[in-house]
């Protein structure tokens, strides 16, 4: 009945599934273990009307012409300049750190003379890691890189992560560097917004065509059997392609231990005034246990609503429990070590490939993700 299984209804998911049954002619069906698409992009209004991201704030971006061209056929886009705040006392500081944030920080004089440092080390518009930053020999910029260091990373990345910024991966904390430009917004890639209606709504009608099949509260693990080299479907040994986005380490039953994740608890308020913060995303660097704080309607343009809503994030380790989500794979050797040998289990079952961030145990932006998704699907 199907040519490809394809195990989740994320972005991974949804976008190879389109490509194959669009231009390959497959017959696809999609599994998916939560009662709805859309994966941890999924959004949907609250009892308020406010349109909410039921797992955290998701911002496309991208400098990718042929990602971008291939989302808006399926939906239209709420373009802006996203951009961050760290309430660091009782100031609200643009980040990444900038020199407009290093002159908010030191007087002018100071922040002049900074400025021509940085720039004559790094270049205008350049981006420094912070661990890269630190090691300067200049004792001027080290100490924009203990302030930075201190105030913007330390606790922060000890509340997301539990870790020391020294212990994580330098791909992880390489992704908030010291901008050295007068940029405020987060990102700087050409295109950056939401789905205009929604991320679920694109989802939807990216699903939505003839040879596809979608499963929503279906376990893999209860449809599928792996026996050996063989996979089995309704009893029968299915012989097309299977593409699996879920947990590499729970497909099979944690055998050698389970792989270490950040996991998130959402605290969603509703306030009936015109705003909560003023801004899309506030991080709170120093203070408060949560990491940020999302006011959604400044993210998904919803100014005119009536009432405000909110999410506060809370980390912790995720453990496997019911209701836990692995939301950041935490990058280490040990870790990376643990994921290869399940990797390996997985190499041994035919026409099996696996994508997206839980299955191959990594971060993708959404932008990296669909990319990757069309290009395993060209391929097959």
């Amino acid at each position: 009945m199907y040519d490809c299984i394809i195990v989740g209804a994320g972005i991974a998911g949804a976008v190879a599934a389109r490509k194959l049954a669009e231009e390959k002619g497959k017959r696809v069906l999609v599994l998916e273990r939560r009662a709805h698409i859309g994966g941890n992009c999924y959004d949907e209004r609250d009892a308020y009307g406010i349109l909410i991201h039921n797992y955290g704030p998701h911002i496309f971006h991208t400098a990718m012409e042929d990602v971008f061209a291939y989302l808006s056929r399926f939906t239209g886009w709420y373009l802006f300049g996203h951009e961050v705040v760290a309430k660091i006392g009782d100031e609200l500081l643009p980040i990444p750190f900038n020199l407009n944030t290093l002159h908010m920080v030191y007087g002018q004089e100071k922040a002049d003379e900074l400025e021509r440092k940085l720039i004559a080390a790094y270049g205008e518009g350049s981006r420094v890691p912070i661990m890269k930053l630190k090691e300067n020999e200049d004792a001027d910029i080290r100490e924009i890189a203990e302030y930075v260091y201190e105030n913007v990373f330390l606790r922060y990345t000890m509340k997301q992560w539990g870790q020391k910024p020294e212990e994580i991966s330098p791909e992880v904390t390489g992704r908030v560097p010291v901008l050295i430009s007068r940029d405020n917004r987060y990102f700087q890639e050409k295109y950056q917004g939401v789905p205009k209606d929604g991320f679920t709504s694109m989802f939807a009608r990216m699903l939505d065509h003839e040879n596809i099949t979608v499963r929503c509260g279906a376990d893999c693990r209860e449809v599928l059997r792996f026996s050996g080299n063989a996979v089995f479907y309704d009893g029968k040994e299915f012989e097309g392609k299977v593409i699996y986005t879920g947990a590499l380490d729970e497909l099979f039953d944690c055998r050698f231990g389970r792989l270490p994740y950040r996991s998130l608890d959402f605290r969603f308020e509703h306030y009936d005034r015109p705003s909560y913060q003023g801004h899309s995303v506030v991080n709170y660097t120093v203070s408060e246990d949560f990491t940020r704080i999302t006011e959604f309607k400044f993210l998904t343009g919803q100014q005119d609503a009536d009432g405000t809503t909110i999410v506060k994030e809370y980390p912790f380790a995720y453990t496997g429990a019911d209701g836990e989500i692995p939301y950041y794979a935490i990058l280490n050797d040990d870790n990376q070590a643990l994921y290869e040998r399940y990797r390996a289990l997985a190499a041994e079952i035919p026409n099996f490939y696996l994508l997206g961030r839980l299955a191959e145990y990594k971060y993708y932006n959404i932008d990296a993700m669909v990319k990757k998704a069309m290009e395993l699907a060209e391929r097959l």
